[in-house]
């Protein structure tokens, strides 16, 4: 197969390095790494099984445009191309088969060593949410939802070690009834509802974790959690119950729309279905959201060595909003939760 290759983290999983400006093409048994004179030096020294070529920094196609040359036809990803870059690519005289997320789906699987680097994603994602307590503890009360949300960043991040998957949500109270939702002016009052979606990269995989709890002196991320308010211990303990049918569903050999409805049928019969509003979960790999889906159309079927999350969860607007996420990968007996 020949193909082409724009996206950064699906460079770096053929050839162990990627930049800002890079193009990758693989030609049968061939494969170069096309970049400018900014990266060429770093990139020989941590490009594996691909030439490096140097290009001009403003046109990478015209260079890529003499290695098209060879073959007839080329597969591409159109998710990875904007309309004027492939106005310039398409002037090579080759035709192109579209096929979208084909990096994705090569990377679905992923491998033992893989598979160790998003255990210890997890884990430091984990030690992340538990110094993020203890800063809620401390110096939580009466801050605002921005100051909240930047402080998290600082935490997740391990002051400069580590990245961060995605920008953190922290939303308290009403705001945590938007599945996304943007940090506010709102102070973090003593009986709060919070929830909080982080993740870190590490070696660049990622961690992806949700949690919620409400503010008090006992104030941790663990899954077993009291609210004073009857409403939000029930719809707490019906998602918790949700992700507990979904992570019992979860194995080799099954739909993952199973999965999904393993989830949703929970919150259905307790009479919350119309707000569970997202699919339950996501791949997560070098991209915190790839390959496989996990919602009601996705008929992939789980197979050892994928890994994804299940996160399902209840927004009641205006009021507030329950999520519980763990990354998870399927075995030869179920799945195993990551970084616990």
């Amino acid at each position: 197969m020949n193909y082409i290759l724009k996206n950064e983290n699906a460079i770096f999983y053929e050839c162990g390095f990627s930049c800002d400006n890079v193009i990758f093409v693989k030609l049968g048994s061939e494969a170069f790494f096309i970049t400018d004179s900014r990266y060429v030096s770093e990139a020989k020294e941590y490009v594996k099984n691909a030439q490096v070529i140097g290009g001009d920094r403003r046109d990478l196609f015209e260079t890529l445009r003499e290695y098209l040359q060879k073959v007839k036809e080329i597969t591409y990803d159109p998710n990875e191309w904007s309309v004027s870059e492939f106005e310039k690519l398409s002037l090579a005289d080759v035709a192109f088969i579209k096929e979208a997320n084909f990096s994705q789906q090569k990377r679905i699987i992923k491998t033992k060593e893989e598979i160790e680097i998003l255990s210890k994603a997890s884990s430091l994602g984990k030690e992340a949410f538990d110094n993020f307590a203890k800063y809620l503890l401390e110096k939580g009360l009466h801050v605002s939802e921005e100051r909240l949300h930047f402080e998290a960043e600082n935490i997740f991040k391990n002051y400069g070690e580590l990245g961060l998957s995605f920008s953190p949500i922290v939303a308290l109270g009403k705001n945590a009834a938007k599945p996304h939702a943007l940090p506010t002016k709102d102070i973090l009052q003593q009986g709060e509802l919070i929830l909080v979606d982080a993740g870190i990269k590490y070696q660049r995989y990622c961690s992806d974790r949700t949690r919620v709890c409400e503010f008090s002196k006992k104030l941790n991320f663990e899954k077993s959690q009291v609210f004073s308010d009857a409403k939000k211990q029930k719809i707490y303990d019906t998602v918790l119950k949700a992700q507990e049918a979904g992570i019992k569903k979860a194995k080799a050999g099954v739909r993952a729309c199973e999965v999904d409805f393993a989830c949703r049928d929970v919150i259905d019969k307790a009479g919350f279905g119309a707000f569970f509003i997202h699919s339950t979960g996501h791949g997560v790999g070098l991209d915190i959201h790839e390959l496989p889906v996990i919602g009601t159309r996705s008929e992939t079927i789980l197979e050892e060595g994928m890994v994804f999350t299940i996160e399902p969860g209840i927004y009641l607007d205006g009021e507030f909003g329950v999520r519980i996420e763990d990354t998870v990968v399927v075995t030869a007996t179920g799945v195993e939760l990551l970084g616990q």
